[in-house]
């Protein structure tokens, strides 16, 4: 299953922080009365929202008819405080890739809202309420053109530290800002991961080190929730297709 066909490609849904914020440029955050809306609407549409490791163990014996992925980017402590106890009270799981080597500190790269990251404790916590912990590098930075010690610091190191918080392998990886190329790729996959979820991916590229997801932001209302999960495969082709073009 190192490379999939369009048609087999899974929903999988991509947010970063659940909380309410003022001023935000980068449309990082989605207000959790909305976030519970998001979820409501999927389990009213039959969905189950699961993490990516079970979601790639239900592709695998196909059968993730029904599951959408839910993921959240880089970490933040308003994951576990907002979103956690809605996914839980569903029976919904998701995975939270994090950043090892910013653990306990903020999210300075971005633009608008400082907000915290989980601390190493606050990861155990995640884990133990049974969401999935994944990398999403050591340190977030871009990947694409990175030297090959460079690349191994950044995704075999973040593995380790993770896998030590958790007591477990950790199966899953988040390529930052969805900066990737074949190097980062093939960095991902010898350092041991299961997958890795991109952001907007070349139709060449799909695959299980490169599996696309769909931003899900404060528009998204429930009615565009439901357009999201009947058009996703048509959305994901033309944003296949924007990303080739742009890079060609």
């Amino acid at each position: 299953m190192s490379r999939l066909h369009l048609g087999r490609l899974p929903m999988i849904l991509m947010y970063h922080s659940v909380a309410d914020v003022g001023d935000d440029p980068s449309h990082l955050s989605v207000a959790p009365s909305l976030f519970a809306e998001q979820m409501a609407t999927l389990q009213r549409l039959g969905l189950r929202g699961v993490s990516i490791s079970s979601l790639v163990d239900a592709m695998r014996a196909r059968r993730a008819r029904r599951l959408v992925g839910i993921t959240f980017d880089d970490g933040y402590l308003n994951v576990l405080e907002s979103a956690v106890p809605e996914l839980k009270r569903r029976g919904f799981t998701a995975t939270v890739f994090v950043i090892p080597g910013r653990l306990g500190g903020t999210n300075e790269w971005a633009k608008g809202p400082t907000m915290p990251l989980l601390s190493a404790n606050q990861v155990s916590e995640l884990a133990n309420a049974g969401m999935e912990v994944a990398s999403h590098s050591m340190t977030h930075v871009r990947l694409a053109g990175l030297t090959a010690s460079q690349l191994q610091a950044e995704v075999r190191e973040s593995r380790a530290r993770l896998g030590e918080l958790v007591g477990a392998p950790v199966r899953g990886f988040a390529y930052p800002y969805g900066s990737m190329d074949a190097a980062a790729r093939r960095a991902v996959e010898d350092a041991g991961y299961d997958y890795a979820c991109a952001v907007e991916t070349p139709m060449a590229d799909f695959g299980i080190m490169a599996l696309p997801r769909v931003y899900v932001g404060e528009r998204d209302r429930a009615a565009r929730m439901i357009a999201k999960r009947l058009l996703y495969k048509g959305y994901i082709a033309y944003e296949a297709i924007q990303t080739q073009r742009s890079s060609s």
